[in-house]
C-alpha cells in the first residue's frame, strides 16, 4: 500500500486587516515596498530635472551679489569705467542739444528775421546794370509793411582820389595809409544792421535833410584815422571838405565793411558826391512775415514795375541752422561711442579675470550639480548689474555736467529724459554683451579639470 500524501491547506480570502487580495506582492512585502517607492522617487526627481533646474531665479540673483559684493574694490574700478562712458555720452549728447539750441536761437535772432532789398540786375556786354531803383523814402514805404520791425538803406559814395585824413595838413613826409571807404546811409541802418555805438550818437532825420557835413566812423576806420572821442567834435577831412565826427560804430551784425567805412547821412552824399541812388535797404523783420514783404515789397517801391525789385528772405527752415546741428551732433556721438566702447572693453576684461579666478568655485558647483547655464547665467547677471550700476551713476553724472556748463555760459541747458533714461538701460546692456564671453568661458569650465588647478 502506497504512502498517503500529505494534505495541502485550503487557500482562503484574506480579510479586510490583511489588505487587498488585488494589490500586488511587493506592495504587501516591506521591503519590497520600500524599494518600488525609491524608484518612484527617482523617476519622478528624474522628470523634474527635465522640465527644469533648481536654480531659480532669486538664486541667481542672490549668487550675482554675493559675487558682485565680494570684491568691492575691484567693482568700484569696473563701475569706474562704465560711468565714463555713459556719463561721456550723455554730456556729450547733453551739450550738443544744448550748443545746437543756442546756434539755432541765434541764426532765429539774425538771419531768421533778416531781410535784404535790392535792385534787380540784369547782364549786358558791359557787365551786369541794374533793371529798377529804390526810392529815397524807402524807409518810409518799407515801414508800412506788416511785420516790418526796423529798415534802412546802404549805397557806396565815389570821392575820387581824394585823401582822407584827420588833419587838414597835407604832410608829404608822413606814411600812406589806405583810405578808408566812404559809404552812405539812412538814419535807420544803425538799428537795421543791429549795430552799437562805442561812443556818440548816429546822425538822425534831421542831419540827412539838411544835409549836414557829419560822419559816423567804424571802429577799424577810427582807428584808422586816430580818432577815439567825440567830446572834443573832432573833425576828419574828405579832400578839402571838412566833417565833424559824432559817433564812432562798435560793432555790427549785418554788413561788417562798416566798420572799416566812413558813414555819411545819405542826404549829405547826394548833396557833396552826387549819389546817384541806393545799392540796398535792410529790414529787420518779425518772425513769419518774410512772405508777407517778399511779396508787397516791390509794390511799395516800384507799383508800376515791381519785378525790377528784388528782395530776399530768409527760408521758413534755416538750413544752415540744420546742417551746424547736425555736424555737432555726428562729432559728439562719434565721441560718446568710443567712451562706450572702453567702458564695455573693461567690464569684459574684468569679467573674464573674475571667471579665472574663481576656477575653483565654478568646478565646485558644477559637482555639487549647477548646471552650464546656471554658471553662465550667473556671470551674465553679475556683467549686466555692474553696467547698470555704472549706467545709473554715469548719467547722473552726465545731467550735473551739462547743466553746470549750461549755467556757467548762460545757455538753457536742453536734455531730452528718454536720453537720460536710455543711457542708464544702456548701462545695463553693454554689461550684458561684455560679459556674454566670460560666461560661455566659465559655462564650458569642466568639474574635474576646476577642482584640479582650481584654487
Amino acid at each position: 500500500m502506497s504512502p498517503r500524501l500529505p494534505r495541502l491547506p485550503r487557500l482562503r480570502r484574506p480579510s479586510r486587516d490583511e489588505g487587498d487580495a488585488r494589490v500586488p506582492l511587493f506592495r504587501r512585502l516591506p521591503g519590497l515596498r520600500r524599494r518600488a517607492d525609491d524608484g518612484t522617487k527617482r523617476r519622478r526627481r528624474t522628470r523634474q530635472e527635465r522640465r527644469g533646474d533648481h536654480f531659480g531665479l532669486r538664486d541667481l540673483l542672490s549668487e550675482a551679489a554675493h559675487g558682485i559684493g565680494a570684491r568691492p574694490g575691484r567693482l568700484v574700478l569696473t563701475i569706474i569705467g562704465t560711468v565714463l562712458g555713459i556719463g561721456s555720452l550723455v554730456v556729450t549728447v547733453g551739450l550738443a542739444q544744448t550748443a545746437a539750441g543756442q546756434i539755432a536761437r541765434t541764426f532765429d535772432a539774425v538771419a531768421a528775421t533778416q531781410v535784404v532789398v535790392q535792385p534787380a540786375t540784369t547782364r549786358t556786354q558791359g557787365g551786369e546794370r541794374a533793371t529798377g531803383t529804390i526810392p529815397w523814402d524807402v524807409e518810409d514805404r518799407l515801414s508800412r509793411i506788416a511785420g516790418v520791425v526796423h529798415v534802412g538803406a546802404i549805397a557806396s559814395v565815389n570821392v575820387g582820389d581824394v585823401r582822407i585824413t584827420a588833419v587838414p595838413v597835407n604832410d608829404p613826409s608822413a606814411p600812406t595809409m589806405a583810405t578808408p571807404q566812404v559809404m552812405a546811409t539812412t538814419p535807420g541802418m544803425l538799428d537795421a544792421v543791429r549795430g552799437e555805438l562805442r561812443t556818440g550818437r548816429y546822425f538822425d532825420s534831421g542831419h540827412d535833410e539838411r544835409a549836414d557835413r557829419v560822419v559816423v566812423l567804424g571802429a577799424r576806420a577810427a582807428t584808422r584815422l586816430g580818432v577815439s572821442r567825440v567830446d572834443s567834435q573832432p573833425s576828419i577831412f574828405i579832400g578839402e571838405r571838412s566833417y565833424t565826427v559824432i559817433g564812432i560804430l562798435e560793432s555790427v551784425n549785418r554788413r561788417s565793411d562798416l566798420l572799416d567805412a566812413v558813414i555819411l547821412p545819405m542826404g549829405t552824399a547826394r548833396a557833396d558826391f552826387s549819389l546817384s541812388g541806393i545799392e540796398q535797404a535792410h529790414i529787420v523783420m518779425e518772425v513769419g512775415a518774410g512772405s508777407v514783404i517778399k511779396e508787397q515789397a516791390p509794390y511799395f517801391l516800384e507799383p508800376n514795375n515791381p519785378e525790377t525789385i528784388e528782395v530776399q528772405v530768409p527760408p521758413a527752415t534755416s538750413t544752415v541752422r540744420e546742417n551746424v546741428q547736425a555736424d555737432i551732433n555726428a562729432i559728439f556721438l562719434a565721441l560718446g561711442a568710443v567712451a562706450l566702447l572702453v567702458g564695455g572693453l573693461g567690464i569684459a576684461n574684468v569679467t573674464l579675470l573674475s571667471v579665472r579666478e574663481r576656477t575653483g568655485e565654478i568646478g565646485l558647483r558644477r559637482a555639487l550639480g549647477a548646471t552650464k547655464r546656471n554658471i553662465g547665467n550667473q556671470f551674465l547677471m553679475e556683467s549686466g548689474v555692474i553696467g547698470l550700476l555704472g549706467g545709473l551713476v554715469g548719467a547722473a553724472l552726465g545731467v550735473g555736467v551739462v547743466v553746470g556748463v549750461s549755467l556757467s555760459k548762460d545757455w538753457t541747458p536742453i536734455l531730452d529724459t528718454g536720453i537720460v533714461v536710455g543711457a542708464s538701460l544702456l548701462g545695463g546692456v553693454i554689461g550684458i554683451f561684455a560679459g556674454a564671453y566670460p560666461a560661455l568661458k566659465a559655462a564650458g569650465v569642466e568639474p574635474i579639470t576646476a577642482l584640479r588647478g582650481g584654487t
